[in-house]
Formats: C-alpha cells, structure tokens, sequence
C-alpha cells in the first residue's frame, strides 16, 4: 500500500508525463459535458477529440491514446460510435474508461453497459447506484473488488469517498469538495481525466487513483475561493492547471 505522499508523488509524476506527452483522449460523451470535459482535459495538458460519426470514429480512436466510453447521452448515433470506438480501441492496444452513467434508470442503458464490461475497459469509473445496477450488488464490502477481479478492470467507484480497486489493491481517496457535486459533467469530466493518465501510465490502478486524487485536490483548492457551483466550476480548471507536487503533497488524503 502506498502511502500518501507516495500517492502525492506518484499523481504529480502522472501529471507530469500527460503535460509533456499531450496525449489525446477521445470521449464518446454526454452532449451536456462535452465542452466542459474539453475544457478539463486541455487544463491537465491533454489533447480532447469529440467526434461520433461512426464513419470517421474509428479512424479517431485508433490514433488517439485513449478512449472515454460515457453512456449519458442514449441516443442511436452515439451506441453505433461506441461500438465502432471499442472496436478501433481494442485492435489497437489503447485504454477505454466505461463509465455507465444513469444505467440504474433505464434496464436497455443498463444492459448495453453489462454488454461493454465484457470488452475490456481499463477501468469502469461509476457511482454507487450505478455500481448496484451494473453488477447486481451491493457497493458495500468486497463487491467492487470482485466485479474488478472477475472483469480483469479497475473499478473507480466515487462518491463521498473514492475507492479504487483492481481486485487485489485498494485506495480510498478522501480528497474533494461537496460542491463537485452541484457542477454539470464533472463526473464526465472526470472520467476523461482517468483516460488522460491512462494514456501515460500502463498500471491502471495507479492512473485512476492518480486522476481522481488530482481531480479531488483540485476541488478543494477551487472550493477556497469560490462564491457557488458557478464560479467553482471555472475555477477547478484552473486549479488543475497550477496543481503541483507541494499542493498534492499537502491535501493527498488516501488510505
């Protein structure tokens, strides 16, 4: 187990490498996030690309150096570029993030993301009611680790806490603010930013426990400043921005 400047060093190393290598992240998004989520990826340095025609999709992907497979938008053009995406993605060797969104909602949203968990994500970033509804269990005790031992995934399971598991290893990241709940798409966001490390980092347990710990930490340097979720939401751009190895080492708070 890593302790938490460890956690510290390794995120601003992970940072690091996505500032310098730019890497470029395609995002099969929600329509809502999808200027927000671009917005995230160019202030931790990566590169974002957006498109969803299914007939240049596959092209992007296999260029791209990671891939964000978000269900929020549940539309007929988006299901064939996700199909169309994971196919490029995974004939090319490149990491994809699913992250489920509202699957508890809809059995047919719900049943395409038990479809996808079967094709290999690096790892399934969802929330505890999306977690219930995707695996059929509860979030509580050692469901997550077994949906990610079972799944060869990582499970990035926020909320009040995040918990990162492969299956074997576990970090519970404390870092946050309760105002990234009251902002549009910074789930989404967040996502991207998983794929962002994943890009650099080939240890998927580490990238994802990285960008939510960055993504934490930056909440909580936004929130000092901020006058409500409209201000804060600009603001934890440009705290990801000048986020930096003192900043991580100070807030990093993961068991």
């Amino acid at each position: 187990m890593h302790a938490p400047v460890e956690f510290a060093d390794i995120t601003a190393d992970i940072l690091a490498r996505v500032r310098t290598r730019a890497p470029r992240v395609h995002c099969i998004t929600n329509s809502v996030a999808q200027q927000y989520t671009a917005n995230l990826l160019l202030a931790a340095g990566a590169v974002p690309s957006m498109t969803i025609s299914p007939v240049e999709i596959g092209s992007f992907v296999a260029g791209a150096d990671a891939l964000l497979v978000n269900l929020g938008t549940f539309d007929t053009e988006r299901r064939a570029a996700i199909d169309v995406a994971i196919g490029a993605a995974n004939a090319a060797r490149k990491p994809w993030v699913l992250d489920p969104v509202f699957i508890e909602l809809a059995p047919a949203r719900a049943q395409l993301a038990r479809e996808l968990l079967t094709r290999g994500p690096a790892v399934v970033r969802l929330n505890t009611a999306e977690f219930a509804a995707l695996s059929g269990d509860d979030p509580a005790g050692d469901a997550p680790a077994r949906l990610a031992k079972g799944h060869a995934t990582v499970v990035a399971l926020t909320g009040g806490f995040d918990l990162v598991t492969d299956g074997a290893r576990r970090a519970m990241i404390a870092n946050g603010d309760p105002l990234m709940r009251l902002v549009t798409a910074m789930g989404c966001a967040g996502s991207a930013l998983v794929c962002a490390a994943l890009a650099v980092e080939t240890d998927a347990w580490l990238a994802a426990s990285a960008a939510l710990v960055a993504l934490g930490v930056s909440g909580e340097m936004a929130a000092q400043g901020a006058r409500g979720p409209g201000s804060f939401a600009g603001a934890i751009i440009d705290a990801l921005y000048a986020l930096d190895r003192g900043t991580l080492r100070n807030r990093v708070r993961v068991s």
